[in-house]
């Protein structure tokens, strides 16, 4: 009922205003709306048999949002349905639905005033980011007010309120009880011809609310008298960032701190007292046209990465990817191909040290060449026992791409990963660090314009976790409207193979893929099988449990 209330609230907000300006400004209604729907087929030897496969047997999820502009005012609203969803938690199914996100604001000049939710981020993201990561369940949003403020070179944001989601109640469109507020600044400086500097900096305050307070004292208490301490209310992070830019040369760091707070340690077994900092670069250059026929181009990409303590949560209560305040992706590879983004590394929040180095090389028109390197250690403090730092994540990649001609192209490369399996994904002892290499090939042939035939293939060779897998795909897409795939990812050689099956059976992970697009819509039907393992969209990764059904999804845009 509070749900239908406040939408006939928000509505007729909205027909009010739209009536006295109704003369002057018709205003314009936009919006889009997804879907999702899978049906679960029960597959022990794979491990699919998590509760929507004995109870449930299927999913829907639904979000449709709605977006209203007129005489400077906007006003935005979306319909959430979650019915026996695994989204939010993948060993377990939520239900709900109702208004899970609205928005109204104004623009004054260069004022915006805006109430309701809001998704917004303070430089790159790693003091605060509000976002949505739909098809892995994850909403920051942050309901509350806000206000961004632009002139010239001057950007100003400052916001007050709560995260979206409370983990008390497990209601995910109710708001977490804690006080967010945060302000943050940014100047653009033009000092030269192709010369820019950037400065920023921000700062956030979170406030734990009493019932959270009191739970943190009787964690405190519970633990031995050498581990207790005065936990806080408030805790405070500060950033500084700047970016300079000349020419094709861009360096962009910064640096982050966070007072002390109660923190969860690294096995999540009681609380401590640390306060946290990160250290950020990244440095990259990019040129192209060289050479007497004007081809060659060169681009170069290298990042650095420094995390200690830095868990910034709206609770200490909060685990894996919920309540997160600030947006901390790895810096590794985001790889897209199946068996190539199998071992990806989690960014390790208590402690980690991480550089990338990436190199595209275009020697030719019609060929691209494409290096790239990522290691991931842990702090000395967090290391081995004599304080030396753990390797934690190496990966070493190489791609050609080259196109034959105008009908055909291809692509060939070669992945190496080192992974430490119980790091990431917190296996027992029995799982050992993976050392996996994959090569891969990819052949796309275009009949015209509208219609193409590709072919991808991948092999991972391991002797550990599950075992060495094949993975290969044709998709044809047909027209401008049609897309059929087929694929299947074979485990060649099984390791940890569920109980009551047989070792040497090779096991089949099928896929069948068919969706039509016509203009902004696009619906599809799958068949899909999926091997445990970690899912990243958008740099943030969590561990999910096999899967073995039939998925259905649309979306359109209006």
């Amino acid at each position: 009922m509070k749900y239908l209330l406040t939408g006939l609230f928000f509505w007729g907000g909205i027909l009010h205003i739209y009536g006295q300006n109704a003369v002057l400004d018709r205003g314009s209604l936009s919006g889009n709306f997804m879907s999702n729907f899978q049906a679960y087929d029960k597959d022990p030897k794979i491990g699919a048999n998590t509760e929507v496969y004995n109870k449930h047997k299927s999913s829907a999820d639904a979000w449709l949002f709605l977006n209203y502009n007129i005489s400077g005012y906007s006003f935005s609203l979306r319909y959430d349905m979650f019915n026996n969803s695994p989204l939010l938690n993948p060993q377990s199914v939520y239900n709900k639905q109702g208004i899970g996100f609205w928005q109204a604001s104004k623009d004054i000049g260069g004022l915006n005033l805006t109430a309701g939710y809001f998704y917004d981020q303070f430089g790159s993201g790693m003091i605060f980011r509000s976002y949505e990561e739909r098809m892995i369940g994850l909403d920051y949003a942050v309901q509350g007010l806000r206000v961004k403020y632009n002139y010239k070179n001057l950007a100003i944001k400052a916001f007050a309120g709560q995260q979206k989601g409370n983990i008390f109640t497990g209601d995910r469109f109710g708001v977490s009880p804690q006080a967010l507020k945060g302000f943050n600044a940014e100047y653009t400086f033009n000092l030269a011809k192709n010369l820019r500097f950037s400065p920023g900096a921000s700062t956030v305050n979170r406030t734990l609310d009493q019932t959270t307070m009191n739970a943190v004292a009787t964690q405190i208490n519970s633990q031995p008298l050498a581990e207790r301490f005065i936990p806080k209310y408030n805790v405070y992070a500060h950033n500084g960032y700047a970016t300079l830019a000349y020419k094709d040369i861009t360096l962009y760091g910064e640096y982050v701190y966070k007072s002390r707070e109660a923190i969860y340690n690294q096995f999540g077994t009681a609380l401590i007292n640390r306060d946290g900092n990160i250290i950020f670069t990244t440095l990259s250059y990019s040129k192209a046209n060289l050479g007497k026929k004007k081809q060659f181009s060169f681009g170069a990409n290298l990042q650095y990465k420094r995390i200690e303590n830095f868990d910034f949560r709206t609770s200490p209560f909060e685990t894996l990817n919920n309540g997160l305040i600030s947006y901390l992706p790895s810096i590794t590879r985001q790889n897209t191909y199946r068996l190539l983004a199998r071992y990806t590394a989690v960014t390790q929040m208590l402690g980690e040290n991480a550089y990338q180095g990436e190199l595209i090389i275009t020697p030719k028109r019609g060929t691209t060449i494409t290096l790239n390197i990522s290691d991931v250690n842990s702090l000395s403090s967090n290391g081995d026992s004599l304080g030396r730092p753990k390797k934690l994540f190496r990966e070493r990649y190489l791609e050609i791409q080259h196109k034959i001609n105008k009908k055909l192209k291809g692509k060939l490369g070669v992945q190496y990963i080192y992974y430490d399996q119980q790091r990431y994904q917190q296996k027992d002892t029995s799982y050992h660090d993976v050392v996996a290499i994959t090569p891969f090939f990819e052949i796309t042939y275009k009949f015209n314009s509208k219609t193409s035939l590709r072919i991808e293939g991948q092999y991972l060779e391991t002797g550990q976790d599950l075992g060495s897998f094949a993975n290969a795909v044709i998709e044809l897409n047909y027209t401008s409207h049609w897309s059929f795939s087929v694929g299947d990812m074979v485990n060649t050689k099984p390791l940890h193979v569920q109980p009551g099956f047989d070792p040497n059976e090779l096991i089949h992970y099928y896929s069948a893929y068919v969706g039509y697009t016509s203009g902004p819509t696009v619906v599809s039907l799958a068949y899909i099988k999926q091997v445990q393992g970690v899912n990243c969209t958008g740099g943030i990764c969590r561990v999910e449990p096999a899967f073995s059904g039939v998925r259905a999804t649309l979306t359109t845009s209006f």
